[in-house]
């Protein structure tokens, strides 16, 4: 059975019902499916899409650290000067559309 034929069949019922203070909760119960089902009618299931490709970083070092901004400010650039990786960087918007894993090689010279 269909989301239409359901909204259908739910309908049917609300029309059928008595409405007084004795069937109030029972008609609730179908007006919220009711809702749910047209929701799920307007909205395209979730499901469907494809899942993105994964990545995995090693843990090592002493931080972690994710740029988010805006975009066009130069998170990428950012991220292609300081780190050996290469992301994509252009003059229009949305530009770079995955994560990209950098690691940084800093080496502090200090007292032991």
């Amino acid at each position: 059975m269909g989301i239409l034929e359901k909204i259908a069949e739910i309908e049917r019922e609300i029309s059928r019902t008595q409405k007084n203070k004795a069937t109030e909760y029972h008609l609730g119960l179908l007006k919220a499916k009711l809702a749910k089902y047209r929701a799920q009618l307007l909205e395209p299931s979730k499901s469907a899409g494809a899942k993105g490709e994964g990545f995995d970083v090693m843990k090592s070092g002493d931080a972690r650290v994710a740029l988010i901004g805006f975009p066009s400010v130069g998170k990428s650039t950012f991220l292609s000067l300081m780190t050996s990786t290469e992301s994509e960087a252009a003059s229009y918007e949305f530009t770079t559309l995955t994560c990209i894993p950098g690691v940084i090689e800093v080496a502090f010279a200090g007292k032991s």
